[in-house]
């Protein structure tokens, strides 16, 4: 089958592009990323919610590459710590700084607490646009509680801190293949898949 449209995925995080890809899996779509436009814009990320992030993402690189564009904002929101460390989850320890150094920072900031009391969710808001504008938005969450110690070795960012109670697992000690069936990233993208399809079928009529 001839490989259709090219979907840009505006980001640099080559983790997340890859889980993006498996998830989108399935689609006549060719895949590039910001790796594949070293030139485009710098995307500044201040939007107040993963939402507007996403938006923010989308709507800046499709402008520049004529293409559409998926835009994709993530992280943890943590109901002890009133909801953070939520859009600003990669730089929790400080900007530029290790998935290891911002899992450290979390287990400080839970000490002492109870794993009733560590509940959490991951959210994903995932933007789509073209050169016309914004297509749409849609968000995926997860629920799960915070571990005491990291456990296992797939996955990134939170993944070896965040329990799936009913696996009594971590993201990171269950694997892709599990994770790819009910993490948040999964959910927003399964919506987005069928706006997706409709953008293809649309295309191709026109």
């Amino acid at each position: 089958m001839k490989q259709g449209l090219e979907l840009v995925v505006a980001t640099k995080n080559k983790k997340k592009l890859k889980e993006i890809k498996e998830l989108l899996a399935g689609l006549n779509l060719k895949i590039t990323s910001l790796q594949d436009y070293p030139h485009g814009p710098r995307i500044i990320e201040n939007g107040l919610t993963f939402k507007e992030n996403a938006v923010k993402k989308a709507a800046k690189i499709s402008r520049f590459t004529k293409k559409i564009t998926l835009g994709e904002d993530s992280g943890l929101c943590v109901d002890a710590l009133g909801g953070k460390p939520g859009i600003y989850s990669s730089r929790f320890a400080g900007k530029n700084k290790s998935d290891a150094q911002n899992n450290l920072k979390l287990l400080k900031s839970l000490e002492g607490l109870p794993l009733n009391k560590r509940k959490a969710h991951y959210v994903c808001a995932v933007a789509l646009a073209d050169s016309n504008g914004l297509i749409s938005v849609v968000e995926g969450k997860c629920s799960g509680l915070i571990g005491f110690s990291l456990k296992g070795n797939s996955g990134f960012g939170y993944d070896p801190l965040f329990i799936i109670p009913e696996y009594k697992k971590t993201f990171a000690q269950l694997g892709e293949r599990i994770k790819h069936k009910m993490s948040h990233r999964y959910r927003a993208l399964e919506k987005a898949k069928k706006i997706i399809e409709k953008y293809i079928v649309k295309q191709v009529a026109s």
